[in-house]
C-alpha cells in the first residue's frame, strides 16, 4: 500500500510539472503572438518587471519593435528592425511553432528575426536581463537571442568583442539621430592588443576616438567609470581565451544600467553621464583625450573648434551664403564633417529631427540669443594679436563709417519693411481667399468648425522640387486638363503625386481651391486623399496627393496587353468601389457633391487595385436640400456627359449616374465609348450595347481578354444596370443607392431600360451637335487621360 502511494505521488507530481510546463510555454508563446501596435496595442514585460518589449514610433509613419527599461520609456536599449521600419501602425510580433519570430504588418508582409527552426516545442521569453530569447525546449537549445544582435546599447552581461565559437563580432552602432533608430555614423568596437585592448569609436569607418588600454577596471580616457560620486561601481570584465576576446560589465546599486553610443559619438550611461572624456567634439584637438589624430584641412588651424551656442547668424559686408541640404541620410556628425572640411564654413546645425544640414559660409557674424536655435559655431581658442597703433587709426574711421552706414541702412531697411509688409499682406489675402469657407449652390455656407484649411499641409517649394527631382521627365506620371502630374518622394520617405497647375490651363484658382478644400473635407475609402498644396509666387500652384502605384483605370482597361490583368473579379470590385464612392458624395458626405467629370482616367488604383475617385477640380457642391442646378459654363469630357448637361447646362446627381453607366459599359467591354465604331454606322458604345441588349445577345459585349473568367448572370446584371444609368431622361435613371442595391442583390428584379442617350450620325454630325450655339458656354475635354 505504501509503494502504491509513492507511485501515485510520483505520477501526480510528474503530471503537475508537465501541466505547468505546457501552460508556461503556451502562455509565453500566446503573449508573444498578441504583441501588436496601433489600436489595442500590447507589450511584453519581463518576469521581474525590469524590461518591456513593444512597438514605438519616434517619427510619423515609421514603427519599430524595441526593448526598454520599464522605468525609462524614453531610451530604447534594443531595436529589432532599425533599418526596416514598418511604414504604418499595423505591426504585430508573432512566433510560430518552430520558433521563427517575425514582425508582420499589412496582412502579409513580414520581417523575420531568426532563421533557425526548432523541434516544434519552443518558448520566446523576455528575461529580466533585457535579453529576448527563443529556446527549443526539447533539446534545451537557444535558437536566437537579442543579445547576439546589439544595436546602440550595451547592457550588463552583454559582450563587446569577438566570439570565436559563433564567429560573431559584437559591436554597437549609433542611431542616425535622436529620432531615427536607423544605423548612424558611429560604431563602438573592442580592439584587442597584447594582453589587454581598448574601446574604439569609428566615424564612417575612420578611427574617431579610443579609450586607451584597459587597466585595473578602467580606461585612460574614461575616468568617470571609477568616479565615487556616481553612487555605484562598474565592474568591467575582460575575457581572452579560446572561446573569444571580449569585455562586458556589471553594475551594483543601479536599476537603469547601460552604455549607449549616442548619435554624436558620445558614450552615455544609465545616469545620462558622459563616459568618454573628450572635449565637445574630436575636431581641432588632435590626440586630445583619446581623439584620433586627424589631418587638418590646409585652411584650418589647430586652435579652431566647434562650440555649441544658441543664437543667430547675421550677414557681414563680405561675400556670404547659406545652404540647406535636406538629405535624410545626413547625420549630426556628417554635418559637422561637411562644415569642417569646407574652408569658408563658419557654422552649421541640423534640422529638428536630427538629419539634414544647414551651413553658413563666408562673412557671417554670430549673435548670442536665449531664444535662438542651437547652432555649432567655429571659434578660435585664443584671439589673434593686433597692433595697438592700427587700432588707434582704424577705430575712429570705423565709428564714423558706422554712423553714416547706420543712417543709410536704416532708411533702406524702413523702405524694405514697407515692401515686405505689402508682400505679406498680399500673401495673407491670397491664402485667406484660398482657405475661406466654400459655398454651396443653394447659398448656404458649409459647417465651419473654425479650422478651415488647418488639416492641410503647406509644402515648401524647395521640398517639392527635391521630392520630384526638379520636376524631371523621368518622374512625370501623366498630363491632364489641370496640368502635368509628377511622382515625388518626401524627406520622410512617403511617395506622393504632385499635380502642377499649368500656366496655359483653362483651370485656375477656382478649381484649385475647389479641389483642395473639397477633398480635404471628404474622407472615404474610395476617394483619393489630398495631403496639401504648394504655392510659389504668383503662378506656381500645386496639389500634393497620396501616390497611387497602379496609375489610373484607363492605363489598364484600354491597353491590349495590360487589360488582361483586370480579370472579372477585379473589374467587379472596381465597379462596386466607384459606386460606393459616388454614393458617399451624393448622400453621406457633409454636403452633396456632383463630380461632373467621372471617367476612367479619373479612377486611380492603389497597390491592391482598389479604385479611388480623383480630380475634383470641376465638382460642384449642393446643400442637402438641393438636387439640381444650371450652369453657364459646361465642363467635362466628351462621351461621359449626360445629354441634359451637355445641351442645356443642367446637372444633378443623375449627371454623375449617367457617367457611371458609361464607365460600367467600358469596364465590361474594355472599349472606349467615344472610339467605338460598328460596321457602317458609327454608333458609340452605348448604342452598340443597346442594340445587343434588344437582340438578347448582350454577352457579345464582353471584353475578349476576360475569356472564361466572367460569371454570366453578374455580367448581364452589370450591362443591365449600365443601360439603366444611361437612359436619355434623367428622371428614369436610378440613384446610386439604387445602383448599389441592384448590383449587390442578384435576386432583385430590374426594370427594363428605356432608350439610352447616344448618337447615331456620322462623326462630323456628332461634333456639330456640340459646336452649335447654345445658351451656355461649352467646355469639353477630349484629351487622353494621364
Amino acid at each position: 500500500m505504501s509503494a502504491l502511494n509513492h507511485v501515485s505521488k510520483f505520477l501526480f507530481l510528474f503530471l503537475l510539472e508537465l501541466l505547468c510546463f505546457v501552460q508556461l510555454s503556451s502562455l509565453i508563446v500566446t503573449a508573444i503572438s498578441t504583441i501588436k501596435n496601433g489600436e489595442g496595442s500590447s507589450t511584453l514585460v519581463s518576469d521581474g518587471g525590469k524590461f518591456t518589449l513593444g512597438f514605438f514610433s519616434p517619427i510619423t509613419n515609421k514603427t519599430y519593435l524595441g526593448i526598454w527599461y520599464t522605468e525609462d520609456t524614453t531610451t530604447k536599449v534594443w531595436v529589432a528592425n532599425r533599418d526596416t521600419p514598418i511604414p504604418n501602425n499595423s505591426g504585430q510580433l508573432q512566433v510560430n511553432a518552430t520558433g521563427i519570430v517575425m514582425i508582420t504588418y499589412d496582412e502579409g508582409n513580414s520581417i523575420p528575426l531568426n532563421s533557425d527552426e526548432g523541434s516544434g516545442n519552443v518558448t520566446a521569453t523576455l528575461l529580466d536581463s533585457g535579453n529576448f530569447v527563443v529556446t527549443d525546449l526539447k533539446y534545451n537549445r537557444v535558437l536566437w537571442e537579442s543579445f547576439d544582435f546589439p544595436t546602440d546599447t550595451l547592457l550588463p552581461g552583454m559582450r563587446l568583442g569577438m566570439d570565436f565559437k559563433s564567429g560573431r563580432n559584437y559591436s554597437l552602432t549609433s542611431w542616425l539621430s535622436v529620432s531615427y533608430p536607423s544605423s548612424g555614423a558611429f560604431s563602438l568596437t573592442w580592439e584587442p592588443s597584447g594582453d589587454s585592448g581598448e574601446l574604439v569609436i569609428r566615424q564612417r569607418g575612420q578611427i574617431y576616438w579610443s579609450s586607451g588600454a584597459f587597466v585595473d577596471q578602467g580606461f585612460e580616457h574614461m575616468p568617470s567609470l571609477k568616479s565615487p560620486s556616481l553612487g555605484y561601481q562598474y565592474n568591467v570584465s575582460h575575457v581572452s581565451n579560446h572561446d573569444g576576446n571580449y569585455i562586458s560589465f556589471n553594475v551594483t546599486n543601479q536599476v537603469v544600467a547601460r552604455w549607449q553610443l549616442y548619435y554624436d559619438g558620445l558614450i552615455v550611461d544609465g545616469g545620462n553621464r558622459v563616459l568618454d572624456d573628450f572635449s565637445d567634439f574630436c575636431y581641432g584637438y588632435p590626440e586630445n583625450n583619446g581623439c584620433a589624430h586627424r589631418a587638418l584641412p590646409k585652411c584650418r588651424g589647430s586652435n579652431e573648434k566647434f562650440v555649441k551656442l544658441r543664437g543667430d547668424f547675421t550677414k557681414g559686408k563680405g561675400k556670404h551664403y547659406d545652404n540647406y541640404d535636406d538629405n535624410s541620410s545626413l547625420s549630426f556628425s556628417d554635418c559637422m564633417e561637411k562644415c569642417w572640411i569646407s574652408c569658408d564654413c563658419v557654422g552649421w546645425t541640423v534640422s529638428s529631427n536630427g538629419t539634414g544640414c544647414a551651413t553658413w559660409s563666408g562673412d557671417w557674424k554670430f549673435s548670442n540669443s536665449t531664444d535662438g536655435v542651437v547652432k555649432y559655431v567655429l571659434v578660435s581658442e585664443s584671439p589673434k594679436k593686433t597692433n595697438i597703433w592700427l587700432i588707434g587709426i582704424v577705430i575712429p574711421v570705423v565709428v564714423l563709417l558706422a554712423v553714416v552706414c547706420f543712417w543709410y541702412l536704416r532708411r533702406k531697411w524702413i523702405r524694405s519693411q514697407d515692401c515686405l509688409t505689402a508682400e505679406r499682406r498680399r500673401r495673407e489675402q491670397f491664402l485667406h481667399e484660398l482657405i475661406s469657407p466654400v459655398k454651396c449652390d443653394d447659398g448656404s455656407e458649409l459647417e465651419d468648425s473654425g479650422r478651415e484649411g488647418h488639416d492641410l499641409r503647406f509644402f515648401g517649394y524647395a521640398s517639392i522640387m527635391a521630392a520630384t527631382e526638379n520636376f524631371s521627365s523621368g518622374n512625370k506620371l501623366g498630363q491632364g486638363g489641370f496640368g502635368p502630374v509628377y511622382k515625388g518622394k518626401l524627406i520622410d520617405g512617403r511617395e506622393v503625386a504632385v499635380k502642377k497647375l499649368s500656366n496655359t490651363s483653362g483651370q485656375g484658382i477656382v478649381e484649385f481651391k475647389n479641389e483642395l478644400i473639397l477633398i480635404a473635407k471628404l474622407q472615404h475609402l474610395n476617394l483619393v486623399r489630398v495631403l496639401g498644396c504648394c504655392i510659389h509666387g504668383e503662378e506656381e500652384k500645386m496639389l500634393v496627393y497620396e501616390y497611387m502605384p497602379n496609375k489610373s483605370l484607363d492605363f489598364f482597361l484600354f491597353d491590349p496587353m495590360r487589360k488582361e490583368i483586370l480579370d472579372w473579379k477585379k473589374r467587379l470590385n472596381i465597379i462596386e468601389g466607384v459606386a460606393q464612392g459616388l454614393l458617399y458624395l451624393h448622400r453621406y458626405s457633409r454636403f452633396r457633391v456632383i463630380h461632373r467629370d467621372l471617367k476612367a482616367s479619373n479612377i486611380l488604383l492603389d497597390e491592391k487595385m482598389n479604385p479611388k475617385i480623383s480630380d475634383f477640380g470641376m465638382a460642384r457642391i449642393f446643400g442637402q436640400n438641393t438636387i439640381e442646378a444650371n450652369t453657364e459654363r459646361v465642363v467635362g469630357t466628351y462621351g461621359y456627359m449626360s445629354p441634359e448637361y451637355a445641351m442645356e447646362g443642367q446637372f444633378s446627381i443623375k449627371s454623375d449616374v449617367f457617367s457611371f453607366g458609361v464607365l460600367i459599359l467600358e469596364i465590361v467591354s474594355g472599349r472606349k465609348n467615344t472610339s467605338f465604331y460598328h460596321l457602317d454606322r458609327p454608333l458609340n458604345l452605348i448604342g452598340y450595347a443597346w442594340e445587343l441588349w434588344k437582340e438578347g445577345v448582350a454577352l457579345e459585349l464582353k471584353d475578349p481578354s476576360l475569356k472564361d473568367s466572367i460569371v454570366a448572370n453578374q455580367f448581364h446584371r452589370c450591362v443591365h444596370v449600365g443601360l439603366l444609368c444611361v437612359q436619355e431622361n434623367a428622371t428614369d435613371r436610378p440613384t446610386m443607392s439604387d445602383v448599389i442595391a441592384m448590383l449587390s442583390n442578384e435576386t432583385m428584379p430590374l426594370p427594363s431600360p428605356k432608350q439610352p442617350a447616344f448618337f447615331t450620325g456620322r462623326g462630323t454630325t456628332e461634333r456639330n451637335q456640340f459646336d452649335s450655339p447654345s445658351t451656355n458656354n461649352l467646355t469639353i475635354s477630349i484629351m487622353e487621360a494621364r
